[in-house]
């Protein structure tokens, strides 16, 4: 917790800031949504960083995860692992269903 007055003026700065990286960001991610990139897969795949960086940005700074214990780094860690893994999931079941129907 901020003991001085300087401190929460320190705090308030960094949360408008991430705030305005998050306004930022959730720009970018509407312009993203008007370019159509060489493939459908590269929107996904573009849209899908921009969104877990601004998650990123939230869960660090929003919900002080950045001054947690060692465990809650280890749950984080099995927890990114596992949405990437969803993440990679959904990016390849975009495809068109009937690629494989030839074999």
């Amino acid at each position: 917790m901020a003991d001085s007055p300087q401190e929460i003026q320190k705090a308030v700065r960094k949360i408008l800031w991430i705030g305005a990286i998050l306004i930022v960001f959730t720009v970018i991610t509407v312009a993203l949504s008007y370019v159509e990139l060489p493939s459908h897969k590269w929107n996904l795949a573009v849209g899908m960083i921009v969104a877990t960086f601004k998650a990123a940005l939230v869960a660090l700074v929003f919900m002080h995860l950045n001054h947690e214990a060692k465990l809650v780094y280890k749950v984080l860690a099995f927890t990114t692992v596992f949405v990437l893994a969803l993440f990679v999931l959904f990016y390849l079941s975009n495809g068109d269903p009937l690629v494989f129907k030839n074999f």
